[in-house]
Parts: structure tokens; C-alpha cells; sequence
């Protein structure tokens, strides 16, 4: 399966609270990816709560956006990547 850097940005900064709220959150937008055969495997969260760097699995660029679009998340840019282990090199 395709892996995918997707960077968002969320203008008042991303707020998910630490409870069963953001716990129910998370799963909705989990539940509503699995539907377009993507999974949010995590992401990385600037200080000031912003940026977002999400790592996803997905069949496609579009079927990571219109997951997004499903969840009402936005997307800045999706970039195709794969994972380089420096720890390969060691003989």
C-alpha cells in the first residue's frame, strides 16, 4: 500500500481534547477513512498547533482527499513518500 506525507494546517491552532471527546474524534475520522481504504497511521503536531504532518496509508493521493474532505479536514499538500532507515546501512 502507498504511503503518503499529508501536511494540513489548521489556522486556530488543532484542539482535541484529551478525553472521550477527542477519543470519539478520532475514531469517527479513523472509521470515515477506512471506508475510502485509508488508515492514519500518526502525525506530528508543531508547538504551535498549526501544522500538521500526518502519515497515511492510502490507495491513492485522491482517496486520501476525499477522506479528508469526508472528515472535513484540510489538506495543503499530499506528498508520496517512502521510509528510508538509516540503521539499513549498519553491517
Amino acid at each position: 500500500m502507498p504511503r503518503y506525507l499529508v501536511q494540513r494546517t489548521f489556522q486556530g491552532g488543532l484542539r482535541i481534547p484529551m478525553n472521550d471527546d477527542g477519543a470519539r474524534a478520532c475514531a469517527a475520522v479513523v472509521e470515515s477513512n477506512a471506508r475510502r481504504g485509508v488508515t492514519w497511521l500518526h502525525s506530528y503536531v508543531s508547538d504551535d498547533l498549526r501544522k500538521l504532518f500526518c502519515i497515511y496509508d492510502g490507495p491513492t493521493a485522491e482517496a486520501i482527499r476525499e477522506a479528508a474532505h469526508d472528515s472535513n479536514l484540510p489538506i495543503d499538500n499530499i506528498t508520496a513518500v517512502s521510509v528510508l532507515d538509516p540503521y539499513f546501512y549498519r553491517g
